[in-house]
């Protein structure tokens, strides 16, 4: 077990969907302005900002790597480095590591980490072309029609293929994520959705329907990490990071030797052993989506299923609202919405949420422990990351 050295103080969002006359930078400073609020600070506190990469506009993109948000936060000259990170889905855990390396050494002392994006207002067909193809070869892939959808298909058949994980027990992931989307003011979808509305929509790619793809939504979110020496004096409920396990496997699906695993078993074997606590210990499992599959791939090498296949134990609504195991409790995004780089790190926020007891409606009683995973790409990398309210 280690001692914490990074600590999470303050967190922020706006509302996810579509929102047309909303620009990518007022999304971005509210989100930001929120999250100094939340951990009492100023921004002339601030002395590292790490914006993460943004899809819709490559303008606004620019914008975050030449340090239009210093000016709009009133951080001129107060701010040291303005230093973008981008790792798609998995750009929640990444950045989150680069921050606390940062805090670790002392390179930094307030870090103001904000994802802003507008992938939901995108003509329809940009923001399917976009989707797409993004992680997909270009040269042995793409040209033969494989995309995104086939993808998170291909890797949905193989994991159905080797867990006996059955069509309705694919569906109730979505159902799950509704239930707490439906808690939700921030979430896209905040109707009712049941397992005949999911198993009755578009069939996509096989086994995929409409209704398990990815829901794509404008959003922003932002947190502020300091040194865990210092997080109690700057809030009463700091969020420690407790321990990382990462690993990359594929660029090209092709050549990964285990699709109905990833990376995730040893990923998860090496956040568990560097925070010196397991799976009976964690409250609240913040695991990435997109797809359905991603949380039971996640969640099987969690461990957090307590001896059931996670297909089964989804159905069973162990990780609903009530249930024994919360499991992305914002809604994911497949309900929340999928805000680019952005829906991974807001699955993030929502477990830095929980274990400040901010969470309302969906607040987990006694959260102490919380997990979160997160991929990106064509879920070329796998991240674990376990959080805590204790150093």
């Amino acid at each position: 077990m280690r001692k914490a050295t990074a600590a999470v103080v303050g967190i922020g969002e706006v509302p996810s969907g579509r929102f047309p006359d909303r620009s990518e930078v007022e999304a971005a400073v509210l989100s930001a302005a929120a999250a100094l609020r939340d951990a009492g600070l100023s921004p002339r506190d601030i002395d590292v900002v790490m914006p993460v990469g943004a899809l819709a506009s490559p303008q606004f993109n620019v914008d975050l790597v030449f340090s239009r948000i210093c000016e709009e936060l009133g951080m001129l000259r107060s701010v040291a480095m303005n230093v973008q990170v981008m790792a798609g889905g998995a750009s929640s855990s990444s950045m989150l590591a680069v921050a606390e390396a940062l805090v670790t050494t002392g390179a930094a002392r307030r870090i103001l980490v904000l994802h802003s994006d507008k992938v939901g207002s995108l003509p329809p067909q940009r923001g399917v072309d976009l989707f797409a193809t993004t992680g997909v070869s270009e040269e042995w892939e793409r040209p033969f029609g494989h995309n995104m959808n086939a993808v998170g298909a291909m890797i949905s058949q193989r994991y159905m293929y080797e867990t006996g994980t059955t069509d309705e027990e694919l569906a109730s992931v979505c159902v799950s994520l509704r239930k707490w989307a439906m808690l939700n003011p921030h979430a896209m979808y905040r109707s009712e959705l049941t397992l005949d509305d999911v198993l009755g929509s578009k069939m996509v790619a096989t086994p995929l329907r409409s209704l398990e793809c990815n829901m794509l939504a404008d959003g922003a979110c932002a947190y502020v990490v300091a040194p865990a020496d210092d997080a109690a004096s700057i809030t009463e409920a700091p969020v420690y990071v407790r321990g990382h396990g990462s690993l990359v496997t594929h660029y090209s699906m092709s050549q990964d030797v285990d699709l109905a695993k990833l990376g995730f078993p040893e990923a998860a074997k090496r956040a568990y052993e560097q925070a010196g606590i397991g799976p009976d210990h964690i409250q609240v499992a913040a695991c990435y989506d997109a797809y359905p599959v991603f949380p039971l791939i996640a969640m099987d090498a969690l461990g957090l299923c307590r001896g059931e296949r996670a297909g089964a134990f989804v159905a069973a609504g162990h990780t609903s609202p009530g249930g024994v195991m919360p499991m992305t409790t914002n809604g994911g995004m497949l309900s929340q919405g999928h805000t680019a780089a952005g829906g991974g790190i807001a699955v993030l926020v929502e477990a830095f949420r929980q274990l400040m007891g901010k969470a309302g409606q969906r607040q987990v009683e006694g959260a102490v422990n919380a997990v979160e995973t997160a991929s990106g790409g064509t879920w070329m990398d796998s991240h674990v990351t376990v959080l805590s309210k204790e150093r």
